[in-house]
Formats: C-alpha cells, structure tokens, sequence
C-alpha cells in the first residue's frame, strides 16, 4: 500500500487539532493590553503544543516520503499516533483552567510520551515493513534522539508531582532537541 493516502488523512487531523487548539484561546474580555497578562499562560501553552503538532505534522511528512510500503499495523500505529495528538488541545485546556496543577502538567507529559511513543513504533513497523536496507532504516538508524525523547517523558511525568516547573522545562527540552529539522529523513528521501 502507498503513503500517500496517510499522509493526506494525517495532514487534515493535525489541520484539525490545530484548529480546535487556538479556538481555545478566549480573548480577554477588556481591550487595553494590561488584560493580555492574563492570556499569557494559556497562549504560551498553546505555543509549545502549536510546535509540538507541527513538528509531528513535519518529522512525519519527511518519513512518508522516504516509506516504499506501509501495511495495516503503520496503519493502526498512525491512528494511535493521531488519537494522542488530537488530546492535545484538551490537556493545555485542562493545564490553563486549572493554573498548570499537579495533574494536568503531568498529564500533558503522558500526552506528548505516548505520542512520542507511537511515533516511534510508526518507525520500527516501516523498517519491519520495508527491510533493514529500506530508505527509513537506513535515515533512522539508532534513533537515538526519538529514544532520549520518550525517556526525557518518562522522566518528566512522576517529576511533575515533584516540581511542575521541572516537568515543564523537560518538555521544552524535548522541542529544542526536534526543532532544528531531523535531516535524517530528508537525506534518505533524496538519495
């Protein structure tokens, strides 16, 4: 089966999750800039987790490219993959209505983990697919940065119940390790 379909139907749920995400900003209700103050929580929120689905929406795109085959299981992995990333614009809501508690912090850490998770898995069902000599073997290698990132996850969600301002700074980690383009993909796709 081709990528291509997948990647279309990937491209319009992300669309979609990032729509649902900034109707989620409530404007404040005054119009002099005093009042942005309070929206700057909630916006800064909706910024890391913009960057989140969008280096998703990109990183996939360069693996669809460089995938020859996809069969059912990157099929199911992909919906997996989709349903984490659709709760996205729930946990920052929950994380701004509850002013980052405990558990809304830890919770958007297990959101963006099993997204990481799924997306790796994604990885290993293509190679499985396609063959160690495969162009996305061969791009991924190790993947060392996609491991670092479920563990900096794993980590960070039992820290959050510790200091939240801990668990925040590892997922920022995280978008600074993915936010210079993975290259991997895009080497393989034209070679």
């Amino acid at each position: 089966m081709d990528s291509k379909r997948l990647e279309a139907f990937t491209d319009g749920v992300v669309a979609i999750i990032i729509t649902i995400m900034v109707l989620n900003l409530v404007p404040p209700r005054s119009s002099d800039f005093s009042s942005l103050r309070a929206s700057v929580p909630m916006f800064t929120a909706y910024l890391i987790s913009f960057v989140n689905v969008g280096l998703y929406w990109n990183n996939h795109h360069h693996l669809m490219h460089a995938t020859e085959k996809i069969d059912g299981r990157v099929l199911w992995l992909n919906l997996a993959l989709l349903f984490w990333l659709s709760l996205v614009p729930f946990v920052i809501r929950w994380n701004n209505d509850t002013d980052f508690a405990v558990v809304p912090t830890a919770a958007y850490g297990v959101v963006l983990g099993m997204a990481a998770l799924c997306y790796e898995l994604i990885e290993r069902a293509i190679i499985a697919f396609n063959g160690p000599e495969s162009r996305v073997a061969k791009g991924i290698g190790r993947d060392r940065k996609g491991l670092v990132s479920i563990a900096l996850y794993v980590a960070a969600v039992p820290l959050a119940f510790v200091s939240r301002g801990v668990a925040l700074t590892i997922y920022l980690v995280v978008i600074s390790l993915w936010i210079v383009p993975d290259g991997r993909m895009v080497r393989e796709r034209s070679a």
